[in-house]
């Protein structure tokens, strides 16, 4: 069963763990199944592509799902990892920025 998830498309994240660690990026998408999701430049692998009618194909780079729990948001007032919290502003639930008290984009 999948989970709710505190990192969405668009976050900006930094790698806690792993070969990548310390390297930061954008989400491009999560995969709520999996409770994985895949980063920017993050856990790069080539995949051997066949040519089609629309693409030439060869060795082509592309990043790789890595376990959510790999990653953290990033502060936005030092770039350090952060933990994500939630108040509610003005009548709307915002995520914060745990280190810092500051909004998240």
């Amino acid at each position: 069963m999948a989970d709710k998830f505190k990192i969405k498309k668009g976050d900006q994240v930094i790698v806690i763990t792993g070969r990548d660690k310390g390297k930061k990026g954008e989400v491009l998408e999560v995969l709520r199944a999996e409770s994985r999701i895949r980063v920017q430049g993050i856990n790069m692998v080539k995949r051997h592509r066949r040519p089609t009618q629309s693409d030439a194909g060869g060795i082509i780079p592309m990043e790789a799902p890595m376990h959510i729990s790999n990653v953290a948001h990033i502060d936005p007032d030092n770039g350090a990892a952060t933990r994500v919290g939630y108040e509610v502003k003005d009548g709307k639930k915002v995520r914060i920025a745990r280190r810092s008290g500051k909004a998240l984009a």
